[in-house]
């Protein structure tokens, strides 16, 4: 039997050339982003912490409330960036997966310390007057204090996207496939850890919002302990009349109508007054017309136990958003 001539292909060789191409191009990127990622952390480990611990200009307090862990995530980078210089990737992203705890402290520190920096910017001259004169700095070309504050919750993403890449480019029989393998998962795990945490500061703020759109005795609690999905005006269409406009608030578990206070009240002007609370689990929903998306609007029908409702609305983008929204709290309660 011949053998193959010098010409002629290789499926497996040229699937592992396009693996080490692949490798390659995503180490490299790794390793320049790490540079980027490491000088952008010192700056504010210089020129931010460093500073305000010599000068006193903010309490202990306010500074961890501010910055949390930012010194020992720059640790954690100093120490890789050697590794991935070397092209140690395996043992140095390993290393490295000891310290993803430090990302999920500094996600659940992040609400916190934009409070802090907002409060001190407002009440504290000094601490104004320093932050401008460091963000002048050619240093920081023209980045701020807060693009800055968000920036190892941005790497964690990029280092998910690319040790993922790296090892799923790094061929099975490589000495560094398993640490590579392992570091992919963990960081990966760390990163779903902190977009959860993500997901419930931004609900927490849309309850604290809303609680704080709602008037009376009855409106207090109300959000407590809810997922927010979806909020907006709605024509509700009784069975005799003129439909009447209300503001509607949709939470994982219910739907919240509310009455306008009168713009003239003393008190309580642009704020609303709960009128109803009607539980998803009980509701059947349909649309009544609208399904062509046409430019007219349509009519949603939720039935309960002991009421239906017929909702309206003009606009068919907003109708949409509205059936996909209830239909999904329905789902969820549902199952």
């Amino acid at each position: 039997m011949a053998s193959p001539g010098p010409g002629s292909r290789c499926p497996l060789l040229e699937q592992r050339a396009r693996w080490e191409r692949k490798r390659a191009c995503t180490a490299r990127e790794l390793l320049e982003t790490e540079r980027r990622y490491l000088e952008q952390l010192e700056l504010v480990a210089t020129y931010f912490l460093g500073i305000l611990k010599a000068k006193g200009t903010l309490r202990p307090p306010e500074r961890q409330s501010l910055f949390g862990c930012w010194e020992l995530i720059y640790g954690a980078s100093q120490e890789l960036l050697p590794y991935l210089e070397g092209g140690h990737w395996g043992r140095g992203l390993e290393g490295f997966c000891t310290h993803l705890e430090l990302y999920v402290q500094f996600a659940a520190n992040a609400e916190r310390s934009q409070t802090t920096l907002q409060e001190q910017l407002k009440k504290n001259k000094r601490f104004r007057k320093f932050v401008r004169l460091q963000e002048g700095r050619p240093q920081f070309g023209g980045l701020q204090l807060q693009d800055l504050l968000p920036l190892p919750l941005q790497r964690l993403q990029q280092y998910e996207n690319l040790v993922v890449a790296l090892a799923e480019n790094t061929v099975p029989n490589s000495p560094d496939h398993q640490q590579l393998t392992r570091a992919a998962r963990l960081i990966s795990e760390t990163a779903q850890r902190v977009h959860t945490i993500g997901q419930e500061q931004k609900n927490d703020q849309h309850l604290r919002r809303i609680q704080a759109l709602l008037s009376g005795r009855q409106a207090k609690g109300l959000t407590s302990g809810r997922w927010f999905l979806h909020q907006g005006w709605l024509l509700v269409v009784p069975p005799t009349g003129e439909p009447r406009p209300r503001m509607f608030f949709l939470f994982s578990d219910v739907l919240l109508m509310a009455k306008p206070r009168p713009a003239l009240h003393l008190l309580k002007s642009g704020t609303f007054a709960c009128r109803a609370l009607y539980p998803m689990a009980q509701c059947q929903l349909c649309r009544v017309f609208g399904h062509s998306g046409g430019p007219c609007g349509g009519l949603l029908s939720l039935s309960f136990p002991n009421e239906k409702l017929l909702l309206m609305s003009t606009d068919q983008k907003e109708l949409s958003h509205w059936y996909q929204s209830l239909a999904l709290a329905i789902s969820s309660q549902k199952n």
